[in-house]
């Protein structure tokens, strides 16, 4: 692999991508997108006689330099990397010299990048459905590229689909344009321009029968009729959490903001893809309490889109970042409480992904080594929430958020629309408070950083919102099976979706309960009855956990009707490892398998050691 980062074959500091123009045919009849992209690069270094770029899976047809054809020739590929494209130029390229490169190309119909879906699995059930995610390491699949976070670009791209579908792109729509094809057959060109540099992994595209509502003055919120509508009630608040964000750390540099909800076997709770925003239908909870994944997503546009981990080993400067600046804007929309209640919340995430890892594990590092390692493998919480607990500790440290907010917005001043390693941000971290360095000595910078397990300080969350959650789960833990009457449905009556959340979360780091427990439960708290995606997960597993028969076909259900990695692995896992319904959960895996994305499918195959 490439020296500058351990998991991309280029190296920008040969030449560095400027601006990507591309042109694509969507073919769901092929499951292929065809066409070519220009790539412009800036030589950095003096007679440049050859690239490499990343690529995985790609027909590659013809490279010309706008002179000449150029040869070039695909490399041995690997598994999770590809293949290094390796392209020879006829004359040498100067130092601050720009080049083009045209090369006509298509995609694999396995392209790891794309999910192409069938009409039936849809919500509409009448048109195919395309939808991409290339984060970390999948845009070489989509175009050949330099597929690092350090290389940024502009883009501009025309997608030609047929009628009446849509194209939608991680960019700002121009124009569209009617036209025909070879057979008659109608067929719509979009046009989109994204003047921002970024990150090749931020590049996306979305085909379908989609449909948009406004949901502010710089925003839609875009998915198949069927659910277009919940989704803009669900999504109302998104232009107080824009404004709040632009009240820490500055203006929203990227014009529009929209959301899309993709159907169901999307893996991810969101992406943060530039002026289109992903997010699971998982979220529409129907009383806006899943909403803080929006939060998440709309800080990435400081903290992640605008200034970028330099290589997937830093991916806490993205996620730490954006999960601290989430519970900031959620701070300014309801209250400083809420912000440590939910941050206690994440501590029991963190607990239980390192545990899953092992808590030795170097997957539970601060920071990562990623040499030889798929990035998909080393992906977690970890990074969000140990992150998260970093930043806090340090905001406690240093004076509180009149003090370190400010740091936090001339981290984002002085960094964007470059990427940064996490030594730069240590670095600025010490220039921007250089009178408190005997503070910022007194850190173990090498126990956060480079240390597994839990985080070496836990701060002092306020508790306040976790307190009965506390108490609750205790009382149920030394409740012994034929006293359980002494519960009641009056006792979570005044619970937020987010204390049933952590009371649930509390009972699952306790040692399995009884069937007994299980049931008087339900039957006081009706949780099984509950459609909150975040109650039902962890209802489900605590069910698993007590060896409960009649939540595995439950938890079947919830782990094939969606697909989002967070619910399904550990559902599959606990399934897995329980004898009872091990056959039946593997079984239920190889039926739906063909439904799944292609990332989730393969980290299940291991979950269950297939």
């Amino acid at each position: 692999m490439g020296a500058y980062d351990p998991t991309s074959y280029s190296d920008p500091r040969e030449a560095k991508i400027q601006h990507i123009d591309i042109n694509w045919t969507v073919d769901f009849s092929r499951k292929v997108l065809s066409g070519y992209v220009d790539l412009k690069f800036k030589s950095k270094k003096d007679n440049l006689s050859s690239l490499i770029l990343d690529s995985k899976d790609l027909a590659i047809h013809k490279i010309t330099d706008g002179k000449a054809d150029l040869k070039f020739k695909i490399k041995e590929r690997h598994a999770a990397f590809g293949s290094p494209l390796q392209i020879d130029f006829v004359d040498s390229v100067k130092q601050d010299e720009e080049f083009t490169l045209h090369i006509e190309y298509e995609t694999s119909s396995s392209c790891s990048a794309l999910q192409w879906l069938d009409a039936e699995q849809t919500a509409g059930q009448k048109y195919p459905y395309l939808f991409s995610q290339c984060q970390a390491i999948h845009a070489r699949s989509l175009l050949p590229c330099q597929d690092s976070p350090s290389a940024k670009a502009t883009y501009t791209a025309k997608v030609t689909v047929q009628h009446p579908l849509v194209a939608l792109m991680s960019a700002v729509q121009c124009w569209d344009k009617a036209g025909k094809g070879e057979n008659g057959e109608k067929l719509m060109t979009y046009k989109f321009e994204q003047k921002v540099p970024m990150s090749s992994y931020l590049i996306a595209i979305v085909v379908g029968l989609l449909e948009s509502r406004e949901i502010g003055p710089r925003s839609k919120v875009w998915s198949e009729k069927e659910l277009v509508d919940k989704a803009a009630l669900e999504f109302s608040e998104t232009e107080q959490m824009i404004a709040a964000g632009e009240k820490l750390v500055g203006p929203y540099v990227w014009g529009q903001y929209d959301l899309l909800v993709l159907p169901p076997s999307f893996p991810y709770g969101g992406m943060e893809n530039p002026c289109l925003t992903f997010v699971t239908p998982t979220l529409l909870a129907g009383d806006k309490s899943l909403a803080n994944v929006v939060a998440h997503e709309i800080a990435h546009s400081w903290t992640g889109n605008l200034v970028t981990n330099h290589t997937w080993e830093d991916f806490w400067l993205n996620e730490g970042h954006t999960v601290f600046l989430e519970r900031k804007i959620i701070c300014e929309l309801f209250d400083d409480k809420f912000r440590q209640f939910q941050a206690f919340n994440g501590l029991k995430d963190l607990h239980q992904y390192i545990e899953t890892f092992g808590k030795d594990s170097p997957f539970t590092h601060l920071v990562v080594n990623l040499d030889g390692v798929d990035p998909d493998d080393a992906f977690s919480p970890i990074p969000y929430e140990k992150g998260h607990t970093l930043l806090f500790h340090l905001e406690t440290l240093l004076g509180g958020p009149s003090e370190f907010e400010p740091f936090l917005r001339s981290y984002i001043d002085k960094y964007k629309f470059e990427s940064v390693s996490t030594s730069q941000w240590k670095d600025h971290l010490y220039e921007f408070f250089s009178s408190k360095k005997a503070v910022l000595d007194s850190l173990d910078w090498n126990a956060w950083f480079h240390t597994p397990g839990m985080p070496p300080v836990i701060p002092e969350y306020d508790q306040t919102l976790s307190t009965e959650c506390t108490a609750l789960a205790e009382k149920w833990a030394k409740t012994a099976t034929n006293d359980l009457g002494v519960f009641k449905a009056k006792d979570i009556k005044h619970f937020s979706s987010w204390q049933k959340i952590e009371f649930l979360g509390q009972l699952l780091l306790k040692d399995p309960f009884t069937s007994s427990h299980i049931s008087t439960m339900d039957s006081c708290y009706r949780f099984s009855k509950i459609n909150n995606s975040e109650i039902k997960f962890r209802w489900l597993r605590l069910g698993i956990r007590a060896r409960y028969e009649p939540s595995i076909r439950p938890a079947l259900q919830m782990a094939t009707d969606q697909g989002r990695m967070k619910f399904t692995r550990p559902l599959f896992r606990d399934l897995g490892g329980w004898d009872k319904s091990r056959d039946v959960a593997i079984d239920h895996f190889k039926k739906n398998k063909a439904k799944m994305h292609n990332t989730t499918a393969q980290h299940i195959e291991k979950d269950l050691k297939l």
